[in-house]
């Protein structure tokens, strides 16, 4: 059974990067077209940072709705072949489910909606600079709040695992482990977007080690859920490496770094996030 759980993955994670590459010129038309160009933050604070990006100034962001758009077309397309074509390959193609990954579509979608509009903000709005960062916290931090009340009172998990420890339950302490965890994950990517490759290529490997993971554990559905998003991944860094078409932009930065969190909980492995994500951990430091 497991090998079609393999098959599975690897077609999926296949057709995802196929596609992701088919629909890139469209976006890449529109982004040069409208000039969603990347505004660069200069500020004596992190002169290393500033140096390092300067040269990046007006290349466009928001290229993050490659990954995002396609993992949602992915997510409900098979979704409905597997109601209309009922007993056949079509339906077994199907990874959407509630247990495994419902929240973490719904989060993606949802934060990346909120990136979207920050980031159209940031670039076209009278006062640059976005939300802001307060705003951002307290957006995003809501998002992951009822993200921790559907984990804690929906399927009654309070459960923290501790390597060569155990798990240990925290009651409703969980939920503020829950929400310092997605927070911290989806600034701390944030951070690594505005180098060629960068975000995309540690992206890449953390869902890559998590797809991993999901699949040891029997979460076949979550399984898939990551491979179709490193197959958007690595058809967005063909064209986020060196040099860069765009970048990622809130929309997809902030969008995958609080999935990745949500996954970290769901596979109850936060505490190696961030060896997972250990780029992640040396950027924010960094800045």
């Amino acid at each position: 059974m497991q090998d079609f759980f393999i098959i599975k993955i690897l077609l999926l994670t296949t057709l995802s990067f196929i596609f992701t590459i088919l629909w890139t010129p469209l976006l890449t038309h529109f982004l040069y077209k409208y000039k969603v160009g990347k505004q660069i933050r200069n500020t004596g604070v992190t002169p290393l940072f500033s140096k390092m990006h300067a040269k990046k100034q007006g290349t466009p962001t928001m290229g993050g709705l490659l990954v995002w758009v396609t993992v949602l077309i992915f997510s409900f397309l098979f979704f409905y072949l597997a109601k209309f074509f009922p007993d056949t390959i079509l339906e077994q193609l199907n990874f959407l489910s509630r247990k495994e990954t419902f929240l973490p579509l719904g989060v993606l979608v949802a934060t990346a909606i909120v990136g979207l509009v920050d980031d159209w903000v940031d670039l076209k709005g009278d006062k640059k600079g976005g939300f802001g960062v307060a705003r951002r916290l307290f957006i995003y931090s809501c998002i992951a709040f009822i993200g921790a009340y559907w984990f804690y009172y929906k399927l009654d998990w309070d459960l923290f695992h501790i390597p060569f420890v155990g798990s240990i339950e925290l009651g409703a302490w969980y939920i503020l482990v829950f929400l310092f965890v997605i927070v911290a994950s989806a600034f701390s990517v944030n951070e690594t977007d505005g180098l060629d490759g960068l975000a995309g290529g540690a992206l890449l490997t953390s869902y890559s080690a998590y797809g991993v993971i999901a699949f040891s554990m029997g979460k076949y559905d979550l399984a898939t859920f990551c491979g179709v998003l490193v197959g958007a991944l690595l058809a967005f860094l063909w064209f986020n490496i060196n040099p860069a078409r765009f970048f990622m932009g809130d929309t997809g930065a902030m969008s995958m770094g609080i999935t990745l969190g949500v996954i970290a909980m769901l596979t109850n492995t936060a505490l190696i996030l961030p060896i997972i994500g250990l780029i992640f951990v040396i950027e924010s430091i960094s800045v």
